[in-house]
């Protein structure tokens, strides 16, 4: 569905990512992990047209987008949850909802799409009409994931999912994560939160400064020695 051929990626003459090169098949989820800082803000980023590459290719079903504009981006399919959630504070939860559906004309279509995420999240149906900036993290993070699928995405990008929730909220997170997946959206998750990541996974592959230096299915790197001392604490 997804490939990112030797993509380099500078800020002010400075490369923060080189030469990456990963793939996303159809169905999956895959993690992209690794220490703050090792460029995976930075890859997302790019694959959701904020930034562009300054060599390399990124494919998306077989078309070129590195030089794609953001908003057609998510037209093609792709949807990114950002770092920090990103919400509309002042506005309700149904309206934070409808703003993610605005490359939608159909009413009918919104509608279905609202009892898609409404099944998914059921207290955001209960308050929304509250403003999401009364919210806990976890119930923005939810509003979150929920705005980022009334586009109906293909591929579902999670930038930083469980950042700043309490371990309990983490894993509601990694579980809504795999119900979305179940029903027929691919996600590339992106995480510091390494094993949570690998154990929702199907494969992932590990960046450190600006390059992927392992890949694999989940369950191998789990059992990794470079991932359990690095990320582990093992």
């Amino acid at each position: 569905m997804l490939s990112l051929n030797n993509i380099s990626i500078g800020y002010k003459g400075l490369l923060a990512v080189q030469d990456v090169s990963f793939k996303i098949n159809e169905g999956e989820i895959v993690s992209l992990i690794g220490s703050n800082g090792a460029g995976k803000s930075t890859i997302v980023k790019t694959i959701s047209g904020l930034l562009h590459p300054q060599k390399g290719e990124i494919t998306f079903k077989n078309i070129q987008i590195q030089e794609t504009p953001p908003y057609d981006i998510v037209k093609m399919g792709i949807s990114m949850i950002p770092e920090g959630r990103r919400l509309f504070g002042r506005l309700s939860v149904l309206d934070n909802l409808l703003m993610g559906a605005y490359t939608t004309a159909s009413q009918t279509e919104i509608t279905k799409n609202l009892q898609t995420v409404f099944d998914l999240f059921p207290i955001l149906k209960e308050r929304q009409g509250q403003r999401s900036q009364t919210f806990s993290g976890g119930e923005q993070q939810q509003l979150a994931i929920a705005r980022g699928l009334m586009s109906r995405p293909s591929l579902l990008i999670l930038d930083e999912p469980s950042l700043g929730l309490s371990p309990k909220l983490v894993s509601d997170i990694f579980r809504i994560v795999k119900e979305i997946n179940t029903r027929g959206i691919t996600i590339l998750l992106v995480e510091q939160n390494v094993y949570e990541a690998l154990e929702v996974s199907h494969r992932a592959y590990v960046l450190q400064t600006g390059h992927v230096v392992m890949e694999g299915q989940s369950q191998e790197l789990l059992q990794s020695d470079l991932v359990r001392q690095a990320y582990l604490g093992m």
